[in-house]
């Protein structure tokens, strides 16, 4: 779903956001966007499932001043996911891990230090967040 607002207070939008996430919205953003009349103003988008659409679309009516939404209905593919633990020498960190296909056939695309973990780190440590995630990286490799 998508509209487009130029007369809400900014502040309102990261409350908006928690709300959508917190009833099932997938996805929630916005981008800046020159309106009619040169005014400028905020793109929203909501991902979401089919059977969320009216939970979303009634409170976006209520939180902002829009007067329509757009909606859309898109295909999406999606990697199966998993979340493992992987011990460094600063401690445990989550890491997610994004496959494809079954069985014998199961493939990793993509493995992803996660980032309030690492941060959480980095700040204690006092170590740079970049140095974190190439560590749990490492670690994760050397137990593959």
């Amino acid at each position: 779903m998508e509209t487009q607002i130029d007369d809400l207070s900014p502040q309102v939008f990261g409350y908006l956001f928690d709300i959508l996430l917190n009833v099932g919205a997938l996805d929630v953003f916005t981008q800046s966007v020159m309106m009619k009349k040169s005014r400028p103003g905020i793109l929203l988008t909501v991902i979401c499932a089919v059977d969320k659409i009216d939970v979303c679309e009634k409170i976006i009516f209520r939180e902002t001043t829009t007067l329509g939404i757009r909606q859309s209905i898109q295909k999406r593919s999606i990697l199966d996911r998993e979340i493992k633990i992987v011990n460094t020498k600063y401690g445990e960190v989550r890491v997610k891990i994004a496959t494809q296909g079954k069985g014998e056939n199961k493939t990793i695309i993509n493995v992803h230090p996660e980032y309030e973990d690492c941060a959480a780190i980095a700040l204690k440590f006092n170590q740079p967040l970049t140095t974190i995630q190439k560590i749990v990286l490492e670690s994760f490799n050397s137990m593959s």
